[in-house]
């Protein structure tokens, strides 16, 4: 289960923005900031700030993996060929759980999470329970027969507000192949990510 140390709404309101595009987010009411002086004007940011929020962002984003292992896998992308940011972000969306979210098997990547951890998720026909588990180009990710009854399933396939990326290409209701590591500009973000700030902010 994820370290997740505040309700992922008050990430929305922190950032200002509503991350997962839901509905029922406050941002959609309450575009300023938390607490009393929440309405205050902001001073200037600066380059620290602004790196730190898009590295907060992004990391909140992909379920608010711990510092850690968000710093492991930003060192993994530096120490590969090409792009750090983009490669950042290949890393991130073929974790196990984020394929179960972009599949549409579940409403929330923290749903995601939880549906990995307790085994209701199969990766080419085998168990797996390990939410950070790296998907390879051509996995099959299928649902159990449990998960496939479950009522946080059926409602989730039927939200009209996101769609199905290309790069993961569903057989039926219940079974999604991953053909490829997404580049930044087709990841489907509610808004906008800077994982070239991110880089900065791990760089300084």
């Amino acid at each position: 289960m994820t370290k997740r140390t505040s309700a992922k709404h008050k990430l929305d309101r922190r950032m200002g923005e509503n991350i997962w595009g839901r509905p029922n987010s406050p941002v959609n009411k309450r575009s300023y900031g938390p607490g009393q002086h929440g309405q205050r004007r902001k001073g200037k940011v600066s380059d620290f700030g602004l790196q730190l929020r898009a590295k907060q962002k992004l990391k909140g984003y992909y379920g608010d993996v711990t510092e850690k292992q968000f710093k492991r896998t930003y060192q993994e992308a530096s120490r590969m060929r090409g792009d750090t940011g983009q490669n950042l972000i290949g890393l991130l969306e073929r974790r196990l759980d984020m394929v179960v979210y972009r599949a549409k098997f579940v409403p929330t990547i923290f749903a995601a999470r939880q549906l990995v951890s307790h085994g209701h998720v199969r990766v080419n026909g085998v168990k797996c329970n390990i939410a950070s588990r790296r998907v390879d180009v051509g996995d099959v990710i299928s649902l159990g027969p449990k998960a496939k009854e479950m009522a946080l399933v059926i409602e989730a396939q039927s939200l009209p507000e996101r769609d199905i990326p290309d790069y993961v290409v569903p057989d039926g209701n219940d079974k999604v192949t991953f053909t490829r590591v997404p580049k930044l500009d087709e990841v489907p973000y509610p808004v906008t990510m800077e994982p070239n700030l991110v880089v900065e902010f791990y760089s300084r």
